[in-house]
Order: C-alpha cells, then sequence, then structure tokens
C-alpha cells in the first residue's frame, strides 16, 4: 500500500513503497511570539489595564474594552506599540513578500470575565490584527480561527464521528495554550472569536496595523 507524507521534496522512499506527496497550497499564516514581553512589563502593563476599560461589549455583557485608539493616545498603548512593532515588520513581510514599514493604527484593551465571549468576527480597514495576552488564558477561552464562510468549501462536507479531523477538512482551528507575554498576529480578514471564558479573568491587548504603501504592479497606494 502506498504512503503519503506531507514534505515538499520529491526524495524516494527507502523501502521502494510510492508515496504520495500532500502539499498544502495557499495556507493562511498566523504567527504566535511566546514570552514577548518580560514578566515585569507583563505585570506593570496588566496592572494599569485591568480597570481601564469602559465600554461594555454589544454581545457580551461580561466582556469589556477601552476605546480604540492610536499607539500614541496614552503611555500603555506607546510602550506596547514599540515593543510589537519589530514583529508586525516580520509577519508583514511574511504576507506581503517585502520589507515594509508598518504602523499601529488602533490599539486597545479586552478584559474577558468568567463567562464572557467574544462573537466571531474580523477586522476592518487593517491588514495584520494581533493579541498580546497580560494573564493566562484559560484553554475554553483561547482564540478560535475559522474558515471563510460560504468561499471555498464543499457544498456538502462530511462531518461525522467516524471523520478525522485535519488543517484541509477542518472547519475551524484553537490556538494552543497562551501565555501571559505572548503575541499572536493573524491577517485582518480571517474570522476568528473567543469561545467562553471557563477561567479567571483574561487581559488582553488587541491592536490592527497598516503598512505605508503597497504596490502592485505599478497600482500605489500610500495609507496615512
Amino acid at each position: 500500500m502506498g504512503k503519503v507524507r506531507a514534505v515538499s521534496p520529491f526524495l524516494p522512499d527507502r523501502t521502494g513503497a510510492i508515496v504520495s506527496q500532500l502539499i498544502g497550497l495557499f495556507p493562511t499564516p498566523v504567527m504566535r511570539v511566546p514570552g514577548l514581553l518580560e514578566p515585569e512589563t507583563v505585570a506593570a502593563l496588566a496592572a494599569e489595564a485591568q480597570d481601564a476599560t469602559s465600554l461594555t461589549n454589544a454581545y457580551s455583557d461580561l466582556l469589556s474594552h477601552t476605546p480604540v485608539a492610536g499607539a500614541e493616545a496614552n503611555s500603555l498603548h506607546g510602550r506596547l506599540g514599540a515593543l510589537v512593532l519589530p514583529k508586525v515588520a516580520e509577519f508583514g513581510e511574511v504576507l506581503f513578500g517585502e520589507a515594509l514599514n508598518w504602523q499601529i493604527k488602533e490599539i486597545w484593551v479586552n478584559v474577558l470575565e468568567p463567562g464572557g465571549h467574544q462573537a466571531i468576527h474580523t477586522h476592518a480597514n487593517s491588514f495584520i490584527s494581533g493579541v498580546v495576552y497580560l494573564t493566562p488564558a484559560h484553554p475554553s477561552a483561547n482564540i478560535v480561527f475559522h474558515k471563510s464562510i460560504g468561499g471555498t468549501g464543499f457544498l456538502f462536507g462530511n462531518s461525522n464521528p467516524n471523520a478525522r479531523i485535519n488543517a484541509f477538512n477542518g472547519g475551524k482551528w484553537a490556538m494552543p495554550e497562551t501565555h501571559a507575554g505572548d503575541l499572536v498576529m493573524f491577517p485582518s480578514y480571517l474570522l476568528h472569536e473567543v469561545p467562553a471564558n471557563r477561567g479567571e479573568r483574561r487581559i488582553s491587548i488587541a491592536f490592527n496595523a497598516i503598512p505605508d504603501r503597497l504596490d502592485n504592479f505599478g497600482y500605489a497606494i500610500r495609507f496615512a
């Protein structure tokens, strides 16, 4: 019987068996940076952020936010923006294939109480979105990413108890365990949510980023 391996080099199998090669076309990148922030920085930011929220989420009374603002709006935003920007530029080069100048366009604090959740959504008017964790996230409240709705799936699937879920047939993917100080970034168009939090209070800071310009074969646009 033939075998399958998910590799790209075309190498012969040592046993002489026919090997089918599985190639992941057009994958969606998600970047995780474990421990980007030092514990002292995390503690200082968490202390400043935990009582800063004033806006209740439209879908959950147990989720609150600060107003969306620029990185220059206050010292909390400014300090965090400076820390994440090099990683934003690194992720941006993966997305667009070129080293561009990036800026944090919007940034805000999220405080998720036990039982709270964040409804499925995307982020408009940006290209990179990210989350910095200031507290550990309970496994129940890890961010969950979803496939685009109605875009590339079959009209009839095969979801049943016998089906083995993998990266090619699954409809959603939950971020593995995250810790205080971790950074997670993803393309802003990617659908995501936070299920009901079954753990302690979860504090994070989210942001949106844009490059200074994009050039598509001479059709260029600049962003303020």
